[in-house]
C-alpha cells in the first residue's frame, strides 16, 4: 500500500492568469495559485465580493481580486506573491552581508526591489518586507563606508609602498662612493623601477600630487646614482695602474721576508703588507690575479716553514704536557678541602712543579689552564671564607643586627597582645604578618651569628 501523498488536481472554476484583476497594474501570475506555505495570509481578508485587502499600520488596503476563485485561494495568490517578493528582499540581505558583492551592484538591485515592493499588491506583513528593504539600505552604506576605508587605507598603503622603493632608492645613491657594491646596487637600482611599475599596475592610484612628488625624488636618485657610477668607472681605470704599481712592490718585499726566521716580527711583518695590500685598491683583473698569486705564494712559503718548526716544537711540548696533566691531577684532588692550610701549601709546591715543567702544546694551553684556575679559584674562596668568620668586625655588626630584631620582635608581640585585649582583629592580623617577616629575619640573622661561633 502506498503511502505518497494524493497529488492535487485543479480545481473546477479556478480562473486563467488573465481573468486575474489585481488593484493596480501588476506581472500576470506564471502558475496556478496554490495554498500558501507561510503565515503571510493571515495579513489579508477577502470581501463578500472577491476584493483582496492587505492590513497595514495605516489601515487597510485594496490589493485586487481573484474573479471565480475562492476566498482562500485568492489570499493565497496574493500572499505567494509576497512571499516571493519577501524571499527576493531576504536573498538581497544575505548577499549584502555575506557576499562580496559590491556596493555598487547592491545600490542597483536595492533600486530595483523598492520599485517592485512600491508596486507589489500582495498580502502579506509589509512593515516586516519595508524593514528587510532598509536593512539592506544600512547594510550598504556600511559597505560602502568600509570599501571607501579600505579604498583610503589601499592608497595609504600603495603610498607607503612607493615611499618604501623612494627611501631605498635614495639609500642606494647616498651611499659613499668606496662602499658602494655596483654590481648589487645597479641590479637593485633596476629591481626597484620594476617594482615601481608593478604598484603602478596592480595597486590603487595615488593623487596626482603625491605620485609626481614621489616619482620626482625617485627618478632624481636614480639618476644621481647613475651619474656617480658613471664617474667611479671613468676614475677607476686611473687607479688601476696605481693600484698595480704599489702592489709591485708588495710582492717584492714579501718575496725578501719569505726566508725569515724570525717567527714573530716576520708574521707581524706579513700582516701589515695584508692590510697595505686591500688599501692598495684593484689593478685590472689579469693584474691583479699575477701579483696576488706571487704574493700568496710567498705568503705561504714563510708560514709553511714557521708551521714545520711549530710542529718539531709540539714533539716536545707534549713530554711536557704528559707532567702537567700529572700536576692538574693531584692539584684537582686537593677539592673538596678538608685542610686549608694543607691544601695551599700543596697547591703551592704543584705550582712551583708547574711552572718548571714548561710549555705545552698551543691546542692544549687554554684546557690546562683552565683546570687550574679552577682549582687556585676554590682555594682563595675557602680562605676568603674563613677569613670573614673570624673578622671581629663583621661579627660585631651580625651580632647587633640581630639584637635589633630580637626587640623588634619582642615589641609585635606585645603589640599583637595588646590588640587583641582591645578586640581590633584587623590591627592583630596585620602585626602578626609583619612579627612573620621579622621572625624570618632573625632565624637568618642567627644562623649567620652562629658561622661567626657567637
Amino acid at each position: 500500500m502506498s503511502t505518497d501523498a494524493p497529488k492535487p488536481t485543479p480545481r473546477p472554476g479556478v480562473p486563467t492568469p488573465a481573468a486575474i484583476k489585481p488593484h493596480a497594474p501588476a506581472a500576470a501570475p506564471a502558475a496556478t495559485p496554490v495554498a500558501a506555505s507561510s503565515n503571510s495570509v493571515t495579513f489579508g481578508r477577502v470581501a463578500d465580493d472577491g476584493t483582496v485587502f492587505v492590513r497595514t499600520p495605516d489601515g487597510e488596503k485594496e490589493v485586487g481580486s481573484y474573479p471565480d476563485a475562492t476566498h482562500e485561494e485568492a489570499l493565497a495568490y496574493f500572499a505567494r506573491k509576497y512571499d516571493e517578493l519577501a524571499a527576493s528582499a531576504n536573498l538581497l540581505l544575505q548577499r549584502v552581508v555575506q557576499t562580496d558583492l559590491s556596493t555598487q551592484d547592491g545600490q542597483a538591485a536595492l533600486k530595483s526591489l523598492r520599485e517592485q515592493v512600491l508596486q507589489a499588491n500582495v498580502v502579506g506583513d509589509l512593515p516586516a518586507l519595508d524593514n528587510t528593504v532598509e536593512q539592506i539600505a544600512t547594510a550598504l552604506a556600511a559597505k560602502a563606508e568600509v570599501e571607501s576605508k579600505a579604498r583610503a587605507e589601499a592608497k595609504k598603503e600603495s603610498a607607503a609602498k612607493r615611499e618604501e622603493l623612494v627611501a631605498e632608492a635614495e639609500k642606494i645613491a647616498s651611499q659613499p662612493v668606496e662602499k658602494v657594491q655596483w654590481k648589487q646596487s645597479t641590479a637593485r637600482m633596476r629591481e626597484l623601477l620594476d617594482e615601481w611599475k608593478t604598484l603602478q599596475h596592480s595597486q590603487v592610484r595615488l593623487d596626482k600630487e603625491t605620485e609626481h612628488s614621489l616619482w620626482t625624488r625617485f627618478s632624481a636618485a636614480r639618476n644621481g646614482f647613475d651619474k656617480t657610477r658613471r664617474t667611479h668607472f671613468a676614475k677607476l681605470d686611473e687607479e688601476h695602474s696605481s693600484a698595480k704599481a704599489t702592489k709591485q712592490k708588495l710582492v717584492e718585499e714579501a718575496e725578501k721576508l719569505s726566508e725569515s726566521t724570525e717567527w714573530g716580527p716576520t708574521a707581524g711583518a706579513f700582516k701589515r703588507l695584508m692590510s697595505e695590500w686591500k688599501r692598495a685598491g684593484r689593478a685590472s683583473r689579469a693584474d691583479d690575479d699575477a701579483l696576488w698569486a706571487k704574493f700568496k705564494a710567498a705568503q705561504d712559503a714563510f708560514f709553511n716553514a714557521k708551521d714545520e718548526v711549530a710542529a718539531a716544537e709540539n714533539v716536545e711540548f707534549e713530554a711536557n704536557l704528559k707532567v702537567k696533566e700529572e700536576l692538574l691531577t693531584q692539584a684537582q684532588a686537593l677539592v673538596p678541602i678538608k685542610d686549608l692550610e694543607k691544601a695551599k701549601k700543596d697547591l703551592h709546591a704543584i705550582q712551583d712543579k708547574w711552572d718548571a715543567a714548561g710549555k705545552v702544546p698551543r691546542k692544549d694551553i687554554e684546557r690546562m689552564e683552565r683546570g687550574m684556575r679552577k682549582v687556585e679559584q676554590t682555594i682563595r674562596e675557602a680562605e676568603n671564607k674563613q677569613w670573614k668568620k673570624t673578622d671581629p668586625e663583621l661579627a660585631a655588626r651580625a651580632g647587633s643586627f640581630a639584637q635589633q630584631l630580637q626587640r623588634a620582635v619582642s615589641d609585635l608581640q606585645d603589640e599583637i597582645t595588646a590588640a587583641e585585649a582591645k578586640g581590633d582583629d584587623k590591627k592583630a592580623a596585620k602585626l602578626r604578618e609583619e612579627l612573620k617577616t621579622k621572625q624570618t629575619w632573625l632565624d637568618q640573622a642567627m644562623g649567620g651569628l652562629k658561622e661567626f661561633g657567637s
